[in-house]
């Protein structure tokens, strides 16, 4: 009697499958929303999806976790300067291949593909604007440019923005991203170091203010020179910062380095870093930053004689 019943009950599923195949009736499989390119993002420390529009107006900071990621030198710009007031700089220089470098190609080929692929001249962007109405001379580092690395025309439009600013006794703000010197240039991107060292050291017997920014990541011939020569240093939140490798440290001390090495906070702890601030109160604590050292400005009275005026914060517009 079971056998029966089994035997129908298989029958008719049978039939029922013969009769879906006849009648040509499919089921739709759902089909996935397409998704424009560059509309949303996903975080890579969390993994939250955020509108890409709305990070951009957090300033490419995860709203869930706080996550800085990587921006290039014209949204860095936007982030800091006032709106119409930024003046590029040394626009011109671009850089050669002074020793016919080749690896897998040409050095001077290599420069030509990066050149065309981002719109960029070479690794950092110079030149003066206002931050909250502050007069400031700003280099931008753009790590996409060959990993940011530090040729010599980075080395040279450095130098000549932090000269001109201590002719006009401007404060100079440097936002460092770095893997180092260039390799392809050899000694002569190792001088950049020396060179703008020696611009910092005359814009500090000016007596004015110099500010690099730390952000991730910041290692190499760059933090070994002008990104900790600062009067005061600001790094970005869990910035990468170092000279060598941590790969290279630990196989030369055949040791385990702790997590949080190289980060910025560990930096804060143990003093080579002055301050962590996150991106979306930069501007904000730059502005507040260069009006407290505002440089003296010497004003005439009526006897010609000459009197030096110094500006406060209280008497300094900060938005």
């Amino acid at each position: 009697m079971a056998n029966n019943e089994e035997s129908r009950g298989l029958k008719s599923l049978l039939d029922w499958f013969a009769n879906r195949r006849k009648s040509g009736s499919t089921i739709l499989e759902p089909q996935e929303r397409e998704i424009a390119d560059g509309l949303w993002h996903k975080c890579s420390n969390c993994g939250v999806l955020t509108y890409t529009k709305d990070l951009r107006a957090n300033q490419m900071v995860c709203v869930e976790c706080g996550h800085h990621n990587r921006v290039d030198s014209d949204e860095r710009i936007r982030q800091l300067i006032d709106m119409n007031s930024w003046r590029s700089i040394d626009e011109h220089l671009r850089p050669t291949d002074p020793l016919q470098f080749r690896d897998r190609k040409p050095y001077i080929d290599r420069l030509r593909e990066t050149q065309d692929k981002l719109n960029l001249v070479d690794a950092v962007k110079t030149g003066f604007g206002q931050i909250n109405g502050l007069s400031v001379g700003l280099g931008v580092m753009d790590f996409r440019f060959m990993g940011g690395s530090m040729g010599s025309v980075v080395g040279e439009k450095l130098t000549r923005l932090i000269e001109q600013a201590t002719q006009r006794r401007y404060p100079v703000v440097i936002v460092c991203t770095s893997g180092g010197a260039r390799m392809q240039e050899g000694m002569l991107s190792l001088m950049q170091m020396a060179k703008i060292s020696a611009a910092l050291q005359r814009h500090q017997q000016a007596r004015l203010l110099y500010i690099p920014v730390l952000t991730n990541p910041t290692t190499g011939g760059v933090t070994a020179s002008f990104a900790m020569l600062g009067d005061i240093i600001i790094a970005e939140p869990k910035a990468t910062i170092g000279f060598a490798g941590r790969r290279v440290i630990e196989q030369t001390l055949r040791e385990k380095l702790p997590e949080e090495f190289q980060t910025a906070e560990d930096l804060l702890k143990h003093g080579f870093v002055d301050e962590i601030v996150p991106r979306t109160q930069l501007k904000q604590s730059l502005a507040q930053l260069i009006a407290l050292h505002q440089p003296p400005t010497p004003t005439t009275t009526h006897n010609n004689m000459v009197v030096w005026e110094t500006r406060t914060l209280s008497s300094t517009s900060v938005e």
